[in-house]
Order: C-alpha cells, then sequence, then structure tokens
C-alpha cells in the first residue's frame, strides 16, 4: 500500500465546505478552557461537517493563535458562534428541534453505543469544563445525557478526545453523507 498525498485527497476547499451538506450534529462548549481543546474540536467537526458549534461562557472564540494551532484552518470552515450563557444555548437549539444531549458522568445517563440515534436527526451535544464538566442546570435541561464506557483507572477522557469519539460516533448514525 501506498500513502495518498495531499493533492490526492480530494478535499474540499472552505468555501466549498460551506456550501456542501452537512451532519445535522450540533456542538455546543460549555465554558472549555483549554485553547488546544477547543481548536481540535473545530478540526473535528470539519472533517465530519458539523452543522455549527457553539462557544459558550469563558470558551474562547477565533480567532486566536493557540485555536489556530489545533484547528489548521477549520474556524474558517466551521459555521460558529459565541453565546455567552450555555442553557440559552441549550434552549434555541430545543426551540429549532434539536435533540439535546450532555456529554457527562449521571445517574440515567445513557451510553453512547447504545444511543439510539436516527439518521437525519438534528442532535446538539454538550461537552463541558475541563475539570468541573457540563454545568448541572445545563445537564437538566438537556433531553438526554450520553456517557462514554471507561474501564480504566480514570474517570475522565480529554475533552478533545471526547469529542472525537462522539462526533465520529453520531456521525456514522445520522448523517445523510453515510448513506
Amino acid at each position: 500500500m501506498r500513502k495518498l498525498r495531499n493533492d490526492e485527497l480530494d478535499r474540499l476547499s472552505s468555501d466549498r465546505f460551506r456550501e456542501s451538506d452537512k451532519t445535522p450534529l450540533t456542538i455546543v462548549l460549555d465554558n472549555v478552557r483549554s485553547l488546544n481543546n477547543i481548536g481540535s474540536v473545530f478540526r473535528t467537526a470539519d472533517a465530519y461537517r458539523v452543522e455549527k458549534i457553539y462557544l459558550c461562557g469563558i470558551t474562547a472564540q477565533p480567532p486566536h493563535k493557540d485555536i489556530r494551532k489545533t484547528a489548521l484552518g477549520a474556524t474558517e470552515s466551521v459555521a460558529w458562534e459565541y453565546v455567552e450563557d450555555t442553557l440559552e444555548a441549550v434552549e434555541l437549539l430545543q426551540q429549532q428541534g434539536y435533540i439535546t444531549c450532555a456529554i457527562e458522568q449521571a445517574e440515567a445517563s445513557s451510553n453512547l453505543y447504545d444511543f439510539p440515534a436516527k439518521k437525519n436527526q438534528s442532535i446538539a451535544v454538550i461537552l463541558g469544563n475541563e475539570v468541573k464538566g457540563v454545568q448541572q442546570e445545563v445537564v437538566s435541561a438537556c433531553d438526554h445525557v450520553i456517557e462514554l464506557d471507561q474501564f480504566g483507572t480514570k474517570h475522565s477522557l480529554n475533552i478533545s478526545v471526547c469529542a472525537g469519539i462522539v462526533i465520529y460516533d453520531l456521525f456514522n448514525k445520522i448523517s445523510p453523507l453515510r448513506e
């Protein structure tokens, strides 16, 4: 096997990306501190054609050199918006018909693997602060809480790793691009 060169990958330009069909998935970042994590979420959102990212609370916004370092230009392709209050963003998405899902360890959470998402279903996932997670009032307002199985000694994943797993799983379940 031969590795493909970048010019053989048939990647979309930022303009073509903005005009392309998207996965009906929106990401909400609730008080995410790390600029590198924010950039990584943008990059993964670009890879799976996520509709939009909401940056809430203390979550930094582009342009910023440390976001740019890991986003590698994805802040130019993926739509994003700053909303100060995460709960307000969640309620707005619910009014627009999104199923809202906090990614958190909580009572009565659903396992991501078992979460019954349907093709073309509009879903918004909320990822929280690296230390405190998703705010309790936001968890309480969401339609579902989704948890990722973990079998080691630690009880959390880095937010960018968690986002990658969740985005990839939901892309495979709901994206019309997967047909």
